[in-house]
């Protein structure tokens, strides 16, 4: 249950999309001077260290975070830039390269008068994750747990403010994952139908995989709710006996920002083109 590790895939093309995503989201919602109620329901370790073990093992940022990293800035579209920019922000030295999780993320581009709750199950990123939010000493506007976000999630809602951000990205390393998603998109639009839902997911051959995008539909048709899918792929999927390492996720948001659906038509074309590994390489916005 508990052998997914991000620290394997930190910087990698999905975080790239999500953390784009995530960012352009967040930048508008923060427009407003009410209060934001944000919550990652897998929240990970927090922050990883590109050039330690785990990281270089796979290799995975070459492919994703240090491609754009490495593009000319003056090329980069504006919210591809401002993905790029918060990355680099949490350089921390000359020898070291940290990439920050989504809840880093969310810490750092969040005002005082928000809040920011934390959900992780695994036994060894949950340490991490309390250890590495004391250190931003942001003491009780940002807090973690050790458990289940699906269920953690429910106590929030609807916030005090009535504005609320949900980034939800689990491993979908098991197959019940894909319907705990489901189920918790219907649950927390019953309960807060107008907080803005971000949902990460791998693209797969597994049927759930395939099944889960038009699910999550049915319930925002069903509640009534706005969604955008975004998606980006930079390989061709695997043959029978080749390597599956991932080659193409997506982000499905549930009442998206008015603006978002614009930025994404101009990141996603230039985030597949310069991540791009093969001909398959593309990605879908609707």
């Amino acid at each position: 249950m508990f052998s997914y590790r991000h620290a394997f895939h930190a910087g990698n093309h999905a975080d790239v999309l999500k953390h784009t995503v995530l960012i352009a989201t967040l930048r508008h919602m923060l427009e407003k001077d009410t209060g934001l109620m944000v919550i990652d329901t897998h929240a990970g370790a927090g922050v990883y260290q590109l050039d330690d073990r785990y990281a270089k093992t796979s290799g995975e940022a070459s492919e994703g975070y240090h491609k754009l990293k490495n593009a000319p800035k003056g090329e980069l579209s504006k919210p591809v830039l401002d993905y790029v920019q918060t990355i680099e922000s949490f350089a921390v030295d000359g020898n070291h390269e940290a990439y920050p999780g989504s809840p880093f993320i969310l810490a750092k581009l969040l005002r005082e008068h928000d809040k920011l709750k934390l959900f992780e199950l695994h036994p060894t990123d949950s340490e991490l994750l309390t250890k590495n939010v004391a250190q931003l000493r942001m003491g009780r506007k940002v807090v973690s747990f050790k458990e289940d976000g699906f269920a953690g999630v429910k106590r929030f809602f609807p916030p005090p403010t009535r504005r609320g951000l949900v980034l939800c990205d689990p491993s979908y390393e098991l197959r019940d994952d894909y319907n705990f998603v489901v189920d918790m998109l219907s649950d927390s639009l019953r309960r807060f139908a107008t907080g803005t839902y971000v949902i990460w997911m791998p693209i797969l051959a597994r049927r759930e995989s395939q099944y889960l995008p038009r699910k999550l539909q049915k319930v925002c048709e069903s509640a009534k709710r706005e969604f955008l899918y975004s998606s980006l792929q930079i390989k061709d999927f695997p043959k029978s006996g080749q390597p599956s390492a991932l080659g193409a996720s997506a982000v499905f948001i549930v009442n998206p920002p008015h603006t978002l659906k614009a930025s994404l038509q101009i990141a996603l074309p230039q985030i597949a083109e310069i991540l791009a590994i093969d001909s398959a390489a593309s990605w879908a916005l609707s």
